[in-house]
């Protein structure tokens, strides 16, 4: 199992989902992905991603000046 790092900022909606997307398909189960984007939808739409992926998202905090930080096991 791994962490690795996505920085997904000056993407707009929907293209930080829609790289999620992408890369999770690379995913080996278990991996950790950290997501940080500064889109304004990130936080609902990275939650309803894995409401619908079935992936727990295991936190997600804001760092300031919109941006958003997450972490998502896949």
């Amino acid at each position: 199992m791994a962490t690795q790092t996505f920085d997904l900022k000056g993407l707009k909606c929907p293209q930080p989902t829609l790289r999620l997307t992408v890369l999770f398909l690379k995913a080996v189960p278990g991996d950790i992905f950290e997501v940080v984007a500064d889109c304004t939808s990130f936080e609902k739409d990275v939650r309803a991603w894995c409401a619908q992926m079935k992936k727990p998202l295991l936190w997600i905090k804001d760092e300031g000046a919109n941006v958003k930080r997450c972490q998502i096991q896949m």
